[in-house]
């Protein structure tokens, strides 16, 4: 999924010095934009207030969209480097296509994981006949150095791992949880989990400390160690938990992202992250050139790329992690 923006400020993301050796309970504010004509979604990383949570370096969170009137979500091609995204529906379906050759339609509860690596173009679309309604998260995983250039890959997982206990269905997208394990390639230590929370839920969720965590609201609303998570909110929780108390009045849907602090320092331009303001540049230029080095996504014509958008007028700036 790609970021419309069309002046998008760079950033600098990474290092521990901005991290908080300790618990905390931040409500991280959301900024609505719009993806591609007709699909409004909710930016939750990077906000004004932190620019990462472990290696998890982008959040925008949509829907439910009734979207049985129109075409639906519809991003054309467009790149990524040096990422991995993270593709999550709970209503819905999308059909992903990419240069190297992926040609996938998924739906709730599959993982669809691609990694961009050394460079990768994609187009994400609902299929022509979709369910009603359109409803879910596109994360972004920062690679490390020593993975930032791995060959392009995509991966398609119809069923993860997960267990049912006391009102409460856990669904791993990424990483370790409790004695689970996605089948998505992780590059950093990292976890991401789906809690899906019955009516009268009051869970103690297990947190591995020394990873920094946050919770995000996507499908109804939650109390989150007594303060309140609404739908389409994120709350921060710091390193140094053991656990998190949730409790619900109503079912709802959360989604648990954490992940050891990201030490090493990058920058974010609109799709691609690099290391530093000269690689973002000539990302752009290569792929505006139309350089091989993203290929093509099958099916498309060259006229429906998007383009990358002018480069800001002075250099890119580091930003730190948190403002």
């Amino acid at each position: 999924m790609s970021t419309s923006d069309r002046r998008p400020s760079a950033r600098e993301l990474g290092g521990l010095a901005d991290t908080p050796a300790r618990p905390a309970l931040d409500l991280l504010p959301g900024k609505e934009v719009l993806l591609g004509p007709g699909t409004p979604v909710r930016r939750l990383l990077p906000t004004l207030g932190r620019r990462m949570v472990g290696a998890w370096a982008f959040v925008d969170h949509y829907g439910p969209d009734d979207v049985a009137s129109g075409p639906g979500m519809q991003v054309t091609p467009h790149p990524h480097t040096g990422l991995q995204t993270v593709s999550w529906l709970i209503e819905g379906r999308v059909h992903h296509r990419d240069s190297v050759g992926s040609d996938v339609t998924f739906g709730p509860r599959e993982l669809a994981l691609m990694t961009a690596g050394h460079g990768i173009a994609h187009a994400e679309q609902s299929p022509v006949r979709h369910p009603r309604f359109l409803h879910g998260a596109q994360l972004w995983v920062a690679l490390p150095d020593a993975a930032r250039d791995t060959a392009p890959a995509f991966e398609h997982h119809t069923a993860l791992p997960g267990t049912t206990s006391d009102g409460m269905t856990t669904t791993v997208l990424m990483g370790r949880f409790g004695g689970d394990t996605s089948p998505g390639t992780a590059h950093t230590p990292i976890v991401g989990v789906d809690l899906d929370l019955a009516a009268g839920a009051d869970v103690e969720v297990p947190l591995e400390p020394d990873f920094e965590h946050a919770l995000l609201g996507a499908a109804g609303g939650a109390e989150v160690e007594g303060a309140p998570l609404a739908h389409g909110a994120m709350v921060y929780l710091g390193t140094g938990r053991r656990s998190v108390r949730i409790r619900t009045e109503a079912p709802a849907r959360l989604l648990l992202l954490g992940g050891e602090p990201f030490e090493e320092r990058l920058v974010m331009w609109w799709n691609f992250i690099g290391r530093a303001g000269e690689e973002i540049t000539e990302y752009a230029e290569r792929w505006n050139d139309g350089d091989p080095r993203f290929g093509a996504v099958p099916g498309f014509t060259d006229d429906e790329r998007q383009l990358a958008p002018a480069l800001p007028p002075v250099p890119l700036k580091a930003r730190g992690r948190v403002r």
